[in-house]
């Protein structure tokens, strides 16, 4: 691509964006191409490749690949891994705008988890979107829950989660034994960005079993993030990805019949990272002389 337009790449601003000329010539190209394409579908996927692949192309030689960070800032070694309880899966579901994001705390779930026990899926790209609704079929719509508030015809909490008699089973946790997991999936994105998460899965949903209200969980005691020092959330009942696991694993872990299974301590897991993250974004700024705060943007209001 360089070779062909006489002019090397160059990435800059929010999201790596491309620069200069060679940005020119290559939204040109690509208007081109994304006008061309019959349907809404294949649109998203090419506005999602096209996303991701500037970002990593931007990233390179940068942005540290595992935590996002810049390479001298890089804060993988002080990250502790911890073992999630196998009667749970996270799934990731990224908008394409979070992705490679130095403030994303979804990436945090699999620094701590492992990729196996949180997984990333990609709004848009439909490789990820496949692996992730297969592994949906194979446990059951039954075995499915995202976590997002007010948006099921009835209004289910943590302690609506059903967890069967093999899940439950203590010798599960032994290496080898076969069973389904209950997937828990968390939509990473601004909360504007969302809306579109949400209307994506609710269509495959529908598609696949034929249900038009998609199984949503709401919180019970969210409290803020510590990432709100330094990302302000639009209303007081709305919090990072993240922080949001943690308090899920909580509340889980106030169900009696998980008490043996140490959520709690996995909850804690994901609040110390938090606070990893927090202190190398805010020595990062320090140095570069901006402010370590951010003007609080939520309305005191807000239901």
């Amino acid at each position: 691509m360089e070779f062909v337009a006489g002019e090397k790449m160059r990435f800059g601003g929010v999201g790596s964006k491309l620069k200069g000329d060679f940005k020119d010539v290559e939204d040109r190209k690509h208007r081109a191409v994304y006008e061309t394409l019959p349907d809404s579908d294949q649109k998203l996927q090419y506005y999602s490749a096209r996303q991701i692949g500037c970002r990593l192309l931007g990233s390179r030689g940068y942005l540290c690949q595992k935590c996002w960070l810049p390479m001298e800032d890089c804060m993988c070694s002080k990250l502790v891994p911890c073992n999630l309880w196998r009667g749970i899966r996270f799934w990731l579901y990224m908008h394409p705008k979070d992705f490679l994001r130095q403030n994303n705390t979804g990436k945090l779930l699999w620094q701590v988890f492992g990729i196996q026990a949180a997984s990333l899926c990609l709004f848009g790209i439909q490789e990820h979107e496949d692996i992730m609704w297969d592994a949906f079929q194979r446990s059951g719509k039954d075995k499915v829950s995202f976590l997002y508030p007010n948006k099921s015809a009835t209004p289910k909490s943590v302690k609506d989660l059903k967890f069967d008699d093999l899940t439950l089973n203590a010798g599960l946790q032994e290496v080898g034994v076969q069973r389904e997991p209950l997937n828990l999936v968390l939509l990473d994105g601004t909360w504007s960005n969302s809306a579109a998460l949400y209307r994506r899965l609710k269509e495959r949903w529908t598609a696949i079993w034929g249900e038009e209200d998609i199984p949503c969980i709401s919180l019970s005691m969210l409290s803020a993030s510590v990432m709100h020092k330094l990302r302000p959330q639009p209303a007081w009942d709305r919090t990072c990805t993240a922080a949001a696991a943690a308090g899920l694993l909580s509340e889980l872990h106030m169900r009696p019949e998980l008490s043996e299974f140490d959520l709690e301590g996995q909850a804690e897991a994901v609040e110390c990272s938090l606070d990893i993250l927090l202190d190398a974004l805010t020595v990062r700024r320090v140095r570069l002389g901006r402010s370590i705060t951010r003007k609080q943007r939520h309305r005191r209001d807000c239901i």
